[in-house]
């Protein structure tokens, strides 16, 4: 939770390539909500990471969702950011868990629980602790997050031993659309390993 990162950084948002046009064209992102979002509701992207944006568009591919994978660039100011690469970041949603699985209980709701296989790949209890927090905030009369921000290691180790995984990557969910300021073609220089 802070504003000590640089002012700007570039994310790259996987999607169909007539979304790209239409993003490139001035129409405004369309936040995600579905429960299994890995950092609550937003817009997506992968931090200084065109080749993952163009990896996850074509996963869209596979499951019918995209026809013609694309990737749009996007200038983010952070701006007031839950970061879970922080250390106060990550007690904030630790907090926000405690605090969470407390009302479940007292709602006799159940938890969601993160699901799909070693990597996890549907996080529900991840979304619904993060939109949590976004909830208590603004019930509470805090300022709200306008983006949030983690690391996330997956896929396998790129050789014996290693501490470095194929798909780590910086992950960013932007909450206020005020925080691009602004969208750019993507070389296709920039879509490959």
């Amino acid at each position: 939770m802070h504003r000590l990162s640089g002012s700007f950084v570039l994310g790259f948002h996987g999607c169909d390539q007539s979304v790209a046009d239409d993003l490139l064209n001035g129409k405004d992102f369309v936040p995600s909500a579905n429960d299994w979002d890995w950092l609550g509701s937003g817009i997506y992207f992968w931090e200084t990471n065109p080749v993952r944006g163009i990896e996850f568009a074509k996963t869209g591919r596979s499951r019918g969702k995209i026809t013609a994978p694309a990737v749009v660039g996007a200038v983010i100011d952070l701006g007031f950011c839950l970061d879970l690469i922080s250390s106060t970041g990550v007690a904030a949603v630790k907090a926000a868990h405690e605090d969470f699985i407390a009302y479940a209980r007292k709602a006799d709701k159940p938890v969601p629980k993160n699901r799909l296989g070693p990597d996890r790949l549907l996080r529900d209890r991840d979304c619904a602790v993060i939109n949590h927090l976004h909830k208590v905030r603004d019930a509470a009369k805090l300022p709200a997050f306008q983006t949030v921000r983690a690391v996330f290691i997956e896929g396998g180790r790129i050789y014996e031993e290693a501490g470095f995984f194929e798909k780590t990557h910086i992950q960013i969910c932007v909450r206020e659309k005020s925080c691009i300021k602004g969208v750019f073609r993507v070389s296709d220089d920039y879509l490959t390993a």
